[in-house]
């Protein structure tokens, strides 16, 4: 049996990545600061020795928008090779090379501490999630005028098939950079505000947002796509149809 520690195993990405391991019948461990058998802050790293002695593989999906991955991957990797760990695999986002976003530049000098490591490894970008589409459209929804930026399309994926996909890639030997993961459907942020408006039952009416700036211009480049790698299986509909099917009847897919 393989023994695999998960870090942020309790966020979006990271509870499908600990459900999947398990069910292919490995020992899964779960850091996260709020875990009860593993509770590491890996910016400080306490803690992070004895949550990594034993294991096989790491899987990081934590992250945080508010600062500290930089350290946090530094203090995961000199545990690790304290540790002997002989695989980190790590998820990261299309177009973390290309697009000049503040949070893309940190993922991407988080890929190169990995990398450089001396410890197996394996990279997955993949493109945004459903969860995050559909927390941006929910938050400019909250406007009777509804903000969407002209030109920006995205490729929105499915977290649990991103997680099938990370899973099979900690089962196996540190393959490098790996082929990127894109969605099926690639869409218009506007169209995206469509399916969600309709989904939800709500009216607004859609502004078109010109935002000046390097990085809109990237994603009106389409940097942030992976449309030769549209190997997702559930569309941005799919995920809103079975959002309103699990909030059950009389209740809002909001």
């Amino acid at each position: 049996m393989t023994t695999m520690l998960v870090t942020g195993g309790t966020g979006t990405l990271g509870r499908h990545v600990v459900a999947r391991l398990g069910e292919l019948g490995h020992d899964v461990r779960v850091l996260s600061r709020h875990s009860a058998a593993y509770p590491v802050d890996l910016r400080d790293g306490s803690g992070l020795d004895a949550a990594v002695a034993g294991v096989d593989v790491v899987v990081h999906c934590a992250s945080t928008r508010t600062g500290g991955d930089e350290q946090a991957a530094s203090n995961l990797v000199a545990a690790a090779k304290r540790a002997g760990v002989g695989h980190l695999v790590l998820i990261s986002i299309v177009g973390v090379d290309r697009v000049p976003l503040g949070y893309y530049a940190t993922k991407l000098r988080v890929e190169k501490i990995i990398e450089g490591s001396g410890i197996g490894w394996t990279v997955l970008r993949t493109t945004q999630f459903h969860d995050l589409v559909f927390t941006i459209l929910h938050g400019a929804a909250k406007l009777p005028l509804m903000p969407v930026a002209s030109g920006v399309r995205i490729q929105p994926v499915e977290t649990a098939e991103v997680s099938a996909r990370l899973a099979a890639l900690a089962a196996r030997a540190p393959a490098g950079r790996v082929a990127d993961m894109g969605g099926p459907e690639v869409h218009t942020l506007r169209e995206l505000a469509q399916l969600y408006l309709r989904a939800t039952g709500r009216r607004r009416v859609l502004v078109p947002l010109w935002v000046p700036g390097r990085t809109f211009r990237a994603l009106q480049r389409g940097l942030n796509l992976a449309p030769d790698q549209a190997v997702g299986k559930r569309t941005f509909e799919d995920f809103l149809r079975e959002r309103a099917r699990t909030a059950g009847p009389g209740t809002s897919v909001r």
